[in-house]
């Protein structure tokens, strides 16, 4: 009629086990559920992928609260709260899977209940990345204009940031349905394909670094943001150093160009990061000549063509895109 699983083989988990069994398995859903047709509890290893006891009794301190009224839930729920091992406690009376964790609990919903809210967020994941890419398309075009303002940045940022937070969402669902959602996580991994380095470049290009402040500080600053704050523009540009010496949402900045460089095919990260400490910013690299840009330590004339052929042709295909 259920079962009462513990995951953990430590001796914290013997110190409260009486009788049972030694079954010493390697775990399949098959064995478990032979297994659970037994009275008492199920013992797997602490990584859940080896059986090591069945039909064990446990005796967890009786002192532990617990909102539990039935036996199994809150035997389970002393458990982890005493000794900190996840257990599950399955009901199948009432098709219920609950999950204790210390003092957290978390009963499992139906697995077409979860699908069906996967849909729904993959469906807004989507409208949502095909926003992102439209600002990101409006933003190189601006880059080639040397015309870009704080605005513009903060704009993309900010989409990009609510797409990875539905990403989040949307695995901590895929955590819940196991195999059965590997349709959808497929799906979410071609949804999300670039978005975490677009992210990253962006503020890359545009934060404003000091002694005590790096880049991973500020993609970590924006990841913690809530969401009021994150949709308000200027709130993003101070909590990141965008905005330098002025809160000018309006205001002109220029790219140091990771961003655009990065879009070079199989240019080494060394090259990059040369021609931007050379140049400083994206506009004196577009406008050097082939020879000023092999004259940049670490870049060969080699580097120097291919980055001049794709930088015209970057602006060409941006401009084109945004003004037809």
């Amino acid at each position: 009629m259920g079962a009462l699983i513990v995951i953990g083989d430590g001796p914290e988990v013997l110190n409260i086990s009486s009788g049972g069994f030694l079954v010493n398995a390697s775990f399949t859903p098959q064995r478990l559920s032979e297994l659970a047709k037994t009275d008492g509890a199920i013992v797997l290893d602490e990584h859940a992928d080896h059986i090591a006891r069945a039909n064990v009794h446990l005796v967890p301190n009786p002192n532990v609260p617990t909102e539990e009224t039935g036996t199994r839930h809150r035997t389970a729920e002393r458990v982890a709260r005493s000794i900190g091992v996840p257990c599950l406690s399955v009901s199948e009376d009432m098709a219920v899977v609950t999950v204790y964790t210390k003092n957290e609990r978390y009963q499992l919903e139906p697995i077409p209940a979860i699908l069906s809210r996967c849909n729904q967020a993959l469906q807004t994941l989507e409208r949502y990345r095909n926003r992102l890419d439209e600002e990101s398309s409006s933003l190189t075009a601006l880059e080639i204009e040397d015309a870009v303002t704080l605005r513009d940045v903060v704009t993309l940022l900010q989409r990009a940031e609510l797409v990875a937070r539905i990403s989040e969402e949307i695995e901590q669902y895929l955590v819940e349905l196991g195999s059965d959602g590997r349709l959808v996580r497929l799906q979410l991994r071609e949804l999300m394909a670039g978005v975490a380095d677009e992210r990253r470049l962006v503020v890359l290009d545009y934060f404003q670094e000091d002694i005590s402040w790096d880049l991973e500080q500020a993609i970590e600053t924006l990841s913690s943001l809530d969401v009021d704050d994150l949709l308000d523009a200027e709130e993003v540009a101070q909590a990141l150093h965008l905005s330098g010496q002025t809160d000018d949402l309006d205001a002109s900045i220029e790219p140091h160009g990771y961003r655009m460089l990065a879009r070079v095919q199989r240019l080494p990260e060394g090259v990059g990061a040369a021609l931007v400490a050379h140049f400083g910013t994206l506009t004196r690299l577009n406008r050097a000549p082939v020879d000023e840009i092999a004259g940049v330590d670490g870049v060969s004339e080699h580097w120097a063509r291919s980055v001049k052929e794709a930088m015209g042709r970057i602006a060409e295909s941006s401009i084109l895109d945004r003004y037809m």
